[in-house]
């Protein structure tokens, strides 16, 4: 029985959680505190190592579907990453181009404004008069022409009738058409 059985501590003996460092507090140990454990013979270990190939063989593999389920989803992953840095891309562009038209908005603002101060009715009639000889109309020259009374407009041909009277016409020209 001896070669058959291996010694171990007993838990509840002055060692560390069961194992084989003894506790500090207890230098004395004394042998009542060790007990034989039998050790399994090697056709019981044979049949522990049986039953564990057989339980690799009947480990079930992993379906077609699974393996292409998952590939789906880590394509449909890049697919969204792909679309999110392409927004963030479209997003930048579009902030871009808003503070560039901000930019133009405010420059043509500045530039009607100077359009606008430089046009100056003074100098436009000083250059009329001096320059082209202009002058203002006096009271006599300033005459009223009366026109005929109000032009009217007459349309011929038009017709206000419903939609199907222009059809008639239509399935004539088809017909001359493939003639």
């Amino acid at each position: 029985m001896a070669a058959e059985a291996a010694r171990a501590l007993d838990y509840r003996s002055k060692y560390i959680l069961g194992s084989a460092v003894p506790a500090l507090e207890y230098p004395d140990t004394s042998d009542d505190d060790v007990v034989e454990i039998p050790i399994p013979r090697e056709r019981t270990i044979q049949r522990q190592r049986e039953r564990a190939a057989t339980a690799a063989k009947n480990v079930p593999g992993i379906s077609l579907f699974a393996i292409f389920g998952s590939l789906f989803a880590a394509v449909l992953m890049v697919f969204v990453v792909l679309a999110q840095i392409n927004y963030n891309e479209a997003a930048a562009e579009t902030v871009r181009l808003n503070t560039r038209l901000q930019e133009l908005t405010e420059q043509q603002r500045r530039l009607e404004i100077t359009y606008e101060n430089v046009i100056d009715m003074k100098e436009i009639e000083i250059y009329a008069q001096d320059v082209l000889g202009m002058s203002k109309p006096e009271t006599d020259q300033i005459a009223i022409v009366k026109s005929t009374p109000i032009d009217k407009v007459e349309v011929i041909g038009e017709s206000n009738s419903g939609f199907f009277d222009g059809f008639g016409p239509f399935i004539s020209s088809l017909f001359e058409y493939f003639k």
